[in-house]
């Protein structure tokens, strides 16, 4: 029933959006959508080599004089799901559905961030209400992933002097900055042996139930890591069992908080009455230590079969791993000194994975200051060579540099003041958005963020306000009618 929002053209074009599959890398489906979509409303469609779409259409009538204005939003989205949901991104539709006074999705990501944006940007095209200027629409490849769209965006493409970014996530908040990211893989090599002939027992540890969320827009809200939480057990309070670890995994994205956490353990059934009472011990000390935060935290057990566990990890091999997760960093790091509610520089472990015989550890770094950011990356690098691991850094991304004199923010003020007799925010957002990227390209190009108010992004717990929605297109619509402005 989402088409029964307003405004009804946004929210229709959404509602088709969650019937097409479209994570991050697998964009097919969506791309066709978008060039028919172009082509069944007469629209100017081009695409670049890494499959960026930009879309063109000239003014309404008497508004030649305007400015032109780009229009930009990503067309992938984060999958994420709950344990207990069946769903396969990239053959189902998402299920959204109507909250009181929000749109979520049944188990998963709703994808909202950005599939709002791109609706928005999508129905200006279309809308017959909506009046503007000639309109150019950048519609950016795998963001969620590493911003691929940007790094690779074709050179001189854009024809716009302004450009509104539509990925940000909190209305009322004008962006005019960002922070840069980095990406640092840590992997080492690990030894199994046999289980011991003692062990006659075998659990999987599950924790569960936390919120997740966003690695940069929710990492100062306290929420619990899950693989933090459960290597916290496994070292803390589990250290008078002998156990033996044979799997550790958790999280599925590296700019996502991880929700989950799995281990697969051997251990001799005369201690599991103990164990499963360490477990409930655990899981009370973290429903206290962060009931604020994490209400619905849940850690249990189950056994399972030994023909599930071949092998276990070496005494000392479990105990380096362990050590080596326990101590690694995350979280904030710094706040801000100009704007102390916003986080400077932070990191994010979002997975742990073993394959084969090595295990992984995955981390994002995000911070308004690059010198920072190269600090938490010596801090990494120092943290592998302490246990000898091998590690991977990525290019990375600098952050995109307020501009307080812009002409568009100062629009974008004065029409928010004009519509709702409030103050917008001027925020910098501790989340990489394009912006930074298109600097490269376009330096002397004026850019602002906008969006509606997006709960857990990243999460099967994400959610959109409605009002806020309709705030943020009637704010969209202000500026590109008086788009005159800005000359």
């Amino acid at each position: 029933m989402l088409t029964s929002l307003k405004p009804k053209s946004l929210w229709t074009i959404f509602n088709q959006i969650c019937q097409i599959p479209h994570p991050s890398h697998h964009e097919q489906m969506i791309t066709k959508y978008l060039v028919d979509f172009a082509q069944n409303h007469n629209i100017e469609c081009h695409l670049d080599k890494v499959g960026n779409i930009l879309l063109r259409k000239g003014a309404t009538e008497g508004l030649e004089h305007l400015p032109s204005i780009a229009l930009q939003a990503h067309m992938d989205m984060v999958p994420q799901k709950n344990e207990d949901t069946q769903h396969d991104f990239l053959i189902d539709p998402i299920k959204p559905y109507i909250d009181g006074e929000w749109v979520k999705a049944k188990g998963t990501t709703l994808g909202a961030d950005n599939g709002i944006g791109l609706a928005s940007a999508l129905a200006v095209l279309i809308d017959p209400e909506v009046k503007h200027g000639p309109i150019e629409v950048l519609i950016t490849v795998s963001e969620e992933t590493g911003m691929v769209g940007a790094f690779g965006l074709q050179p001189n493409w854009l024809n716009s002097h302004y450009l509104i970014n539509t990925d940000s996530e909190d209305e009322g908040e004008i962006f005019t900055g960002c922070a840069g990211g980095v990406d640092f893989k840590s992997t080492f090599a690990i030894n199994y042996g046999l289980i011991p002939e003692v062990h006659d027992t075998f659990l999987r540890l599950s924790l569960k139930g936390l919120k997740g969320g966003h690695s940069g827009c929710d990492i100062h809200l306290g929420r619990g890591n899950a693989i933090k939480l459960l290597v916290r057990f496994l070292v803390e309070y589990a250290q008078d069992i002998p156990f033996r670890l044979a799997d550790l995994s958790g999280g599925t994205l590296r700019n996502a908080i991880p929700r989950e956490a799995f281990a697969e353990i051997s251990l001799n059934s005369q201690d599991l009455a103990k164990f499963e009472s360490i477990i409930k011990q655990y899981q009370d000390i973290l429903k206290s230590e962060l009931q604020r935060v994490e209400p619905n935290i849940h850690f249990d057990s189950v056994k399972i079969s030994q023909d599930k566990l071949k092998r276990v990890l070496t005494t000392e091999h479990q105990q380096k791993i362990l050590n080596w997760l326990n101590c690694a960093p995350n979280g904030v790091i710094r706040m801000c000194d100009d704007m102390p509610t916003v986080v400077e520089t932070s990191l994010n472990l979002g997975i742990v994975e073993i394959k084969e015989n090595q295990i992984s550890a995955y981390f994002l770094i995000r911070s308004q200051v690059d010198t920072a950011k190269d600090a938490v990356v010596a801090t990494l690098i120092s943290h592998s060579q302490l246990t000898n691991a091998n590690y991977e850094i990525s290019d990375g991304y600098s952050g995109w540099t307020p501009n307080l004199n812009s002409q568009l923010l100062k629009l974008s003020e004065e029409k928010y003041d004009e519509l709702f007799s409030k103050k917008a925010k001027i925020m910098i957002i501790h989340a990489g958005l394009e912006c930074g990227l298109f600097t490269k390209y376009y330096p002397n190009m004026d850019m602002i963020s906008i969006g509606p108010t997006i709960v857990s992004p990243h999460s099967p717990d994400e959610k959109v306000n409605i009002k806020s929605v309709e705030k943020y297109w009637l704010l969209l619509l202000a500026i590109l009618k008086s788009a005159d402005k800005l000359k």
